[in-house]
């Protein structure tokens, strides 16, 4: 790729070796990914119990939320309580996309971005137990997603700058153990300490960790930028602040647009599955109590996300060599494969839907490693965090920042039907499948251009 303005030499002879403490610094970031998601998934643990505590026959909302809720009622006809929840998600998710290219422009160190975020999303995670109106409940979840807006562009392009070419896809397969790893843990420990001290305590309880999380990032050394990079500019290149020119060209970039595309499409079925499965299944389905549904969904999450998450990322490595687009393709028909699964979830008795809901977080779970492998491959190594950033702003956007409200509300204009909602969220699934296959076709050729691998195009 030719040099462009502003940037060092070129890097004609990338190192092979890893970064200098290259797998104590993947540890640190995984630990705090998983306490991301615990925070995360916390709030979908304790929803009845928040329905219960502001929505309750005997509860009067203020009047921003009665606003709100009138507003809603007059369009679904029913009681709104379903999206007003969803309005939870949402507003994370809001935040969260919009922050995370404002701190992907961010030109001081790393660590010290990574470190605000974190102590930023844990107090916040606080704070929410401490709430007394459903609008400061909104508020704190805000800043919750301000929090994890640092982290998210910034933790990946450094993960990129540690590990040589041939190993992203592995270690940003581990570094994504933490999806399914943290909802996990944030499942069963929110519906565990619910139960046990109630619902705010399960907020309380996760500061502590995420602060010990962030002074530690405080000591770690940046990585150099694009050091593995060939032709890209190398350590001295830096990054830069992404220009007008720089969003043309990822717009023009077929497999980074594709990509993600696909993972809008898996960002909304993930993020509506994840934010009202126990409620569906204890409440809808009418299985268990909220604990135990937690508990067994966490134990899913964890079995099927972690092996799902290791072989996605392994496989796709493997057949690198062999099929050019191998980690768009093993992407795209995962999440093909996985859609009866989670259809048979809808209508087959239990304990038979637990099975399916297995193999379906199985199948979504696959494509982590190698979506985001393909994020880092295609995109310059100078705006790489900006790149990461503008990512997470549309695959939340037409993802997870409205799947829960959607999802809701779709389930309130229906009687209070939550299988008509899922069952729209399984044709989205559908269509990521396949801007995954048809991205497959253009992979070598975009991963040569930033790379200047030749035998990504043999």
């Amino acid at each position: 790729m030719s040099q462009k303005e502003g940037e060092g030499p070129a890097n004609d002879n990338p190192p092979t070796a890893r970064f200098p403490g290259a797998t104590q610094a993947l540890l640190l970031l995984l630990a705090i990914n998983i306490f991301n998601y615990v925070d995360r998934q916390i709030l979908s643990a304790v929803v009845p119990n928040i329905r219960s505590e502001f929505f309750g026959p005997d509860k009067q909302p203020g009047p921003v939320v009665q606003t709100l809720l009138s507003w809603l009622e007059s369009i679904l006809g029913s009681n709104p309580e379903n999206a007003m929840i969803g309005l939870l998600a949402m507003a994370f998710m809001v935040t969260y996309m919009l922050m995370a290219p404002v701190f992907g422009l961010l030109r001081i160190r790393r660590w010290w971005i990574v470190a605000g975020g974190v102590a930023v999303w844990s107090l916040a995670s606080g704070a929410s137990g401490l709430a007394t109106a459903f609008g400061a409940l909104l508020l704190t979840r805000c800043f919750v997603g301000i929090g994890e807006a640092a982290y998210g562009p910034v933790a990946p392009t450094m993960i990129a700058d540690m590990f040589p070419l041939k190993e992203r896809g592995k270690m940003l397969s581990w570094f994504y153990l933490a999806i399914p790893v943290g909802s996990a843990i944030g499942f069963i420990f929110g519906g565990l300490i619910a139960a046990w001290l109630g619902w705010r305590w399960a907020f309380y309880l996760v500061v502590p960790p995420g602060i010990l999380l962030a002074i530690w990032c405080m000591f770690k050394v940046d990585p150099p930028h694009g050091q593995y990079d060939k032709g890209a500019g190398g350590a001295t290149s830096g990054h830069k602040k992404i220009a007008w020119k720089d969003v043309v060209e990822l717009i023009k970039n077929r497999s980074y647009v594709l990509n993600t595309l696909g993972m809008a499409a898996m960002t909304f079925a993930i993020g509506g599955m994840a934010f009202w499965m126990p409620s569906y299944i204890n409440e809808f389905r009418g299985v268990g109590n909220l604990a135990e549904v937690n508990l067994i969904f966490g134990v899913i999450l964890v079995l099927s996300g972690l092996s799902a998450t290791i072989a996605g990322g392994y496989l796709a490595d493997k057949l690198r060599a062999r099929f050019k687009g191998s980690y768009f393709t093993v992407s795209g028909l995962a999440i093909l494969v996985g859609l009866p699964f989670f259809i048979g979830t809808l209508y087959l008795p239990f304990p038979l839907a637990w099975v399916c809901i297995f193999l379906a977080c199985f199948c979504l779970f696959f494509n982590t490693g190698p979506t985001n492998t393909i994020l880092a491959n295609v995109t310059h190594p100078s705006i790489r965090a900006s790149a990461f950033a503008l990512n997470i702003l549309v695959i939340h956007g037409l993802g997870d920042v409205i799947s829960p409200l959607v999802i809701g509300a779709v389930t309130d204009a229906f009687g209070k039907n939550m299988n008509i909602a899922f069952l729209g969220m399984s044709g989205v699934m559908l269509v990521g499948g396949l801007f995954w296959l048809w991205g497959a076709r253009y992979l070598a050729e975009d991963t040569a251009k930033v790379s200047g691998t030749e035998d990504e195009t043999k």
